[in-house]
Order: C-alpha cells, then sequence, then structure tokens
C-alpha cells in the first residue's frame, strides 16, 4: 500500500512537469479589438513557435534552422504558409481529401513574409531555414495573411537565429477617410486602399497592395499609419522574448574574408567598371565587357591562388563593379545604359497582333517585352477561389509566364513558379479596379513575357491594357505601370525611372507603381536601407508619376479607347432575365431544351438563379444566332395576361376544340363553345389548321384549372330573338 502511494505521488509529480508553462503578450488594437502571442504549448522541439489568435482566428508558426551549412553560397530560407481546411470546418475540395499543392493566395502570402524576412539574415548565413504557417482555426472576421509575418517575427524572436531585429506586417485599410488595421474582408470590400505593409521599428521595408487611383500622399499616410500600428507588435515581440528568456546567437560558419585581396581588387577593377558603365551600352556588349574585365584580373594570379581564392575573387570583383555603378549614378547621373535618372528607354506598341484571338497586344521598352491576349468567356470560366479562408470566384483574372528564353537561358521548366504567380497578381489588381462592373464576360489576361531587362511585370500592366481595350472591353480609363529604383549612400540619392534588372540588383528600393491619369491602382515596394525617410519615398512617388504618364501617353497613341464592339471572331455576349418559376422550362427535361438551343444556334448558355430569378447568359459568334435563342427563350417564358387580346394560330383540330398558338412552343386549347356564339357541330365548319385570329385570354377556370381564351367574346354577340313577344 505504502509503494503505491509512493508511485501514486511520482506519477504526479512526473505530470506536473509535463504541463506546460505558457507565456503570452496581448497587442491592444484601436478598436477594441486584440492580438495575442503565445508560446510555450505547441510545437515545443521547434526551434522556435508562437500561437498568434485574434478573435477566434489562430495561426501556428514554428521556425528550424540546421546547424550545419550546406554545400551552398546562398541562404536556403523556405516559408511556408498554408490554410487547413479543418480550420474552417470543411473538407478539401476534389477527388483526394487531403491538403496539397498550395493555393495562389497562400503563395502569395509566403511571398509577402519572405520578403521581409530574407533580407534580415546575414549575407554569410547558409544554413538551411523553414519557416512554416499554418492556419489552425479561422475566424470569417479576420483575415489571416495578414498575421502571418506577424507569427514568423515573433518565432524568430524565440529562436538562436542569427537575425536583424524584429519586424512585423500589417494590412491597412481606409474606409469613409479612415485607416483600419486588419479589417474583415466586409470592411476590405468597401476600402478604397489595400495595403500590406512590413516593417522594423524603424524602417519600411516592403509594401504591396491597391488602391482606387489614390494621389501618392494619401499612399504614404496609409504606410505612416501602419508603420505605428507595427511598432507596437515589435514591442509586444521583444516583450514575450525576454519573459520566454532570449537565447545566445549560435555560432555558425561564417564566410571568409580577405581585406587585403579586397582592396587588391577594387585597385584593380574599380575605375574600369566605371569606364565600363560610363559607355552607356546594351545589356549584351557591357555583359561582356564585365565578364572579360573580370577574366583579365583573374589572369593576374596563379593556379594556386585561383584554387584557394577564386570565390573571394569573384566576390570583391562584384563589390567594386556595385560601388562604381552606383558612385556614377549618384556623382555623375549616369546609368548604365547610358540614360538620364528619368530618363525612360525606347517604347514601341501594336495592338491586333494576333489574329485569331480576342484581343492581342505588344508592349515594347527597351530590351524588355510583353505579348498580352484577351479571352472573353461566360460566368462558366470564372476562377474558382476555394481556400478554408474564402471562398469565391473571379470574373477578371491574370495569368503571367516568364519562360527561360526570355533572358537568354536554358533551364528546367518546373510549373509556375512563385515569382510568376506574384508578378500575375500585381498586374491583376493594376487592371482590376478598370474593368467595369457591367461587364457581361469573364475576362482573363495571359502575359506571355518575351524579353526581359527590368519589370516585366509593369510591361504585363501597359500589354493588358492595350489588350483589353483591343478585346472591346470598356475599361474605365488605361492604366500604365513603372518599376523605379533608388540609390543612396546617406547624404545624397538618386531616384531611377524604368530599371534595367543590374539596377534593381545594385539599388536601395525596387518599387513598382501602376496607375491611371487619376492616381495609383497597385504598388509593390521592397525597400533594402534603413531609415528612409517619406520625404524621399514622396519624391520617388511623384517621379514614378512623371514616367506613368510618359508611359500612358504611349498606350493612348497605340490605342486611344477600347474599340466599340468585339471581333467578329469574338463571341457577344447577352445577358436576360426569367421568372425563376421557368428555369426549368428553358433547361427542359434532363437539359434536352438548353442542349437543342446550344446544338441548333452554335452558342453557350448558362443559367443561374438569384434572388427568385433566372440569370441567363447566352455567348455566341453569329448575332443572328443569339437572337434566335432570345426568341426560343421568350417564347418559352410567355406568360398571357388576363384581359389581353392576342393573334393566334391554329396548331391542331380536335373533336372538341382547335388548340392554338400564342408563339411558337406555347399552346392553349380553344374551346368548342368559345369559338362562335353560334352552336357549331364541327370545328372547322368556322376555323382550319393555320387559320390566324384574335382571342381575348380569360385566365384559369376556376372548374377546370386550365388556362381559358375565347373567340367568340371578340366576336359582335347577336340579338336573342323573343318568342313571347305580344302582337
Amino acid at each position: 500500500m505504502v509503494a503505491a502511494t509512493h508511485n501514486n505521488k511520482n506519477f504526479t509529480t512526473n505530470l506536473e512537469k509535463m504541463i506546460p508553462k505558457t507565456f503570452t503578450q496581448v497587442i491592444h488594437l484601436e478598436d477594441g479589438r486584440t492580438i495575442t502571442l503565445e508560446t510555450g504549448k505547441l510545437a515545443k522541439q521547434a526551434h522556435g513557435s508562437v500561437v498568434v489568435t485574434m478573435g477566434d482566428c489562430m495561426l501556428l508558426c514554428t521556425v528550424v534552422s540546421n546547424y550545419n551549412a550546406g554545400h551552398v553560397d546562398f541562404l536556403p530560407l523556405t516559408v511556408d504558409y498554408r490554410e487547413k481546411f479543418a480550420a474552417a470546418g470543411r473538407y478539401p475540395g476534389g477527388f483526394f481529401k487531403r491538403e496539397a499543392r498550395p493555393s495562389d493566395g497562400e503563395i502569395l502570402t509566403m511571398r509577402i513574409v519572405d520578403r521581409v524576412l530574407r533580407p534580415l539574415f546575414p549575407k554569410d548565413y547558409h544554413n538551411e531555414v523553414q519557416v512554416m504557417i499554418q492556419l489552425m482555426s479561422h475566424d470569417e472576421n479576420v483575415m489571416p495573411d495578414s498575421l502571418a509575418g506577424l507569427a514568423a517575427s515573433a518565432a524568430i524572436q524565440l529562436s538562436d537565429f542569427p537575425f536583424e531585429c524584429a519586424i512585423s506586417e500589417v494590412r491597412v485599410a481606409r474606409m469613409n477617410g479612415e485607416f483600419i488595421i486588419n479589417p474583415s474582408r466586409t470592411q476590405l470590400e468597401a476600402s478604397d486602399i489595400d495595403m500590406i505593409i512590413g516593417a522594423s521599428a524603424d524602417s519600411v521595408m516592403m509594401v504591396e497592395g491597391e488602391m482606387d487611383e489614390c494621389s501618392e500622399e494619401e499612399m504614404v499616410e496609409a504606410i505612416k499609419f501602419a508603420h505605428e500600428a507595427i511598432k507596437k507588435q515589435i514591442d509586444a515581440q521583444l516583450k514575450l522574448s525576454d519573459a520566454v528568456g532570449r537565447k545566445e546567437v549560435r555560432e555558425y560558419d561564417q564566410a571568409e574574408e580577405n581585406e587585403e585581396l579586397q582592396q587588391q581588387i577594387h585597385d584593380a577593377a574599380y575605375e574600369k567598371c566605371y569606364a565600363i558603365a560610363k559607355k552607356g551600352t546594351e545589356k549584351a556588349e557591357r555583359s561582356l565587357a564585365f565578364s572579360e574585365l573580370k577574366e583579365s584580373i583573374k589572369e593576374t594570379f596563379s593556379e594556386e591562388e585561383l584554387e584557394e581564392k577564386g570565390d573571394l575573387i569573384g566576390k570583391y570583383f562584384g563589390k567594386a563593379q556595385k560601388e562604381a555603378v552606383r558612385e556614377l549614378v549618384l556623382s555623375e547621373g549616369i546609368r548604365l545604359d547610358g540614360r538620364k535618372t528619368d530618363e525612360i528607354r525606347p517604347i514601341w506598341c501594336e495592338v491586333s497582333y494576333l489574329p485569331s484571338t480576342h484581343g492581342s497586344s505588344i508592349f515594347s521598352r527597351g530590351e524588355t517585352q510583353a505579348l498580352a491576349t484577351v479571352t472573353l468567356g461566360t460566368s462558366r470560366e470564372a476562377n474558382q477561389i476555394d481556400m478554408p479562408s474564402y471562398e469565391g470566384e473571379e470574373r477578371f483574372y491574370l495569368h503571367y509566364n516568364f519562360p527561360p528564353f526570355c533572358t537568354g537561358e536554358a533551364r528546367p521548366l518546373r510549373g509556375t513558379s512563385r515569382r510568376e504567380v506574384g508578378h500575375g497578381n500585381l498586374a491583376q489588381r493594376a487592371l482590376k479596379g478598370m474593368v467595369p462592373d457591367d461587364c457581361p464576360y469573364t475576362v482573363r489576361v495571359v502575359s506571355e513575357v518575351l524579353e526581359s531587362n527590368g519589370s516585366s511585370s509593369m510591361a504585363t500592366v501597359c500589354s493588358g491594357t492595350m489588350a483589353l481595350m483591343d478585346a472591346g472591353i470598356q475599361i474605365k480609363r488605361p492604366v500604365s505601370g513603372i518599376a523605379m529604383g533608388l540609390i543612396s549612400d546617406g547624404d545624397r540619392y538618386a531616384v531611377l525611372s524604368d530599371i534595367l534588372g543590374d539596377e534593381d540588383h545594385l539599388g536601395d528600393m525596387d518599387f513598382k507603381v501602376t496607375g491611371t491619369e487619376k492616381g495609383i491602382t497597385a504598388c509593390q515596394m521592397d525597400i533594402k536601407i534603413k531609415g528612409l525617410s517619406y520625404e524621399i519615398l514622396v519624391n520617388a512617388l511623384k517621379q514614378a508619376r512623371e514616367g506613368r504618364l510618359h508611359i500612358l501617353d504611349k498606350l493612348v497613341e497605340t490605342i486611344s479607347q477600347p474599340n466599340q464592339e468585339v471581333k467578329p471572331h469574338a463571341p457577344k455576349m447577352v445577358n436576360i432575365t426569367i421568372p425563376g418559376e421557368f428555369i426549368g422550362a428553358v433547361i427542359g427535361p434532363g437539359g434536352k431544351v438548353i442542349q437543342e438551343m446550344q446544338k441548333e444556334t452554335d452558342t453557350t448558355i448558362v443559367i443561374e438563379e438569384e434572388d427568385e430569378k433566372g440569370i441567363i447568359e447566352i455567348l455566341g459568334v453569329n448575332q443572328e444566332k443569339i437572337d434566335a435563342v432570345i426568341d426560343k427563350i421568350n417564347n418559352i417564358t410567355f406568360k398571357p395576361t388576363p384581359g389581353e387580346i392576342y393573334n393566334v394560330t391554329v396548331v391542331k383540330i380536335l373533336d372538341f376544340g382547335a388548340v392554338v398558338e400564342f408563339v411558337p412552343g406555347n399552346e392553349v386549347l380553344l374551346h368548342i363553345s368559345e369559338i362562335s356564339w353560334d352552336r357549331i357541330d364541327k370545328v372547322t365548319d368556322e376555323i382550319n389548321m393555320g387559320d390566324t385570329f384574335d382571342v381575348k385570354y380569360v385566365g384559369i377556370d376556376p372548374k377546370t384549372r386550365k388556362q381559358k381564351v375565347s373567340r367568340k367574346i371578340l366576336l359582335p354577340r347577336p340579338e336573342r330573338k323573343n318568342n313571347n313577344k305580344r302582337e
């Protein structure tokens, strides 16, 4: 008995040790909502884990990094964001009831988080890092992607990773002139600004979003508002880390450095790189010149030295080249291809290049070229979105393809990349607000990037605009886009319009801005320097506006307004509405009626029920055949009004009356007693097959509960004879 008691005490003690000790921090938003950070309960074998809760929305983020670096010279960072269908009490769609490849929405969230985290790891940290974020519980009033960056940074702060500083991300929207942090989807749909901002306590690092033609100043105000909310979230992360106990940063194999060799390479390369850059040559010639200079410097070293220091020589040559190019811009205002800082490369455009598409265009700017096509369809072709956090459809969507040949490379094709999804989404957001709400079509735009040397996503926006206009989509206003860069040494700065690929790599900020003549429609920014002033940001955005309007002029020169009609070979779309009670009749038993109509008229007919009405889309190339479908549907849905007079045709003779037709396919019995005031023995004494005459629609006969029409009621009634009249 004593032993049993002793064992029970040990069990109780061990159980108490197993109960996790949790730590929490609460972030209070201005509108009374809260965000809670919790650690210590879940996923304790990860190097850092945190649960972020807002309302009923819960995200679990775990981070792990290997202690040994692989044989790579880059950071193998993977950010993975997944939404579990169980979080919303749903099953995955499709045949296999298991979550599979990530959706576009999940990929876009991964990219937003990755773009802020990646620059904050040391450049020589090459240990593989995995950041996994999972939606474990969904709240329809909380958009989980707004919390993903916060979750990732909070988990990293609990780890021993070498990481520069805490960051966070928030979504900011504007409703009725007021800014909101992390709005619900309902609020977002009513807003005119939707941006996700990523930042550290002292610097904005990433901006992505869409706007309803807002000004540059309004955009910056939204960023400022978001940054203040981010600072509170960073403070909560640091307090949570302090409460748990900060871990000592791990040691790792740092990259070898050789200051003497670096100075030697700098002295040999800098001036010559400066001279090559100043020539203002094209990409191929410039790349060859830099390559030949690099090889000539390598030739000054022995084979043993190259074997020992070859990687460092290449690294230090790249640094010298970057310094020379940046200094040329800052001191002389000259860029790699000879342009001034605000100069746009030569542009040429063409529409209707492809004869069989519904709309097409080519946009070429310098060494970047995009070919866009437009395809028109019915609601059946809408892009279905099936995520735990959102179900819906897109009637306008854009796909972006970036094949290897566009940069003169040969590499494996492994499906659509995350970059292609992200760039396509940016272009889609830029254009979708200009497609009118009453556009009857589902519209798919596809951009094929055929050449790339600087912002093919902005070329996609420009070619997409012209292709939509060529297809006859009555967009509100044309949209253009431009990619901008920034070079700064702290005291001096230069804003670069229409950047090259090389300038994207060597600059301090890459920002893409799209818009109409009235304002900005979308943006994407990656800011690489700390403490960028809002004054510089506004100036950069204003220079971007000048560039956008210059490009817009080129688009309008090519096609000044949307074509008033779709192309002859493109489908025409007609929408009609019918009472809900006739939907079954139009479809027919087993779909027989609608299928026969489609076959006879070479059209596509789609019926949807909405608010007890039938919304019918008729898509076809031949207008006469579309009209024939409309006539058939009108005949099926024809409903006579009591008291009205209709001209009918006799289609069948019966012993007790005649079947007459209001419209083809819509018949009613004219009883023999309603043909004439006089008594007739045979129907054919008065009427015959094919006769047309007027009848009055009486309505539903209460005795037979069938429709009743009368011919005699429209005829003069004979005077009744009075046989009892006295002489």
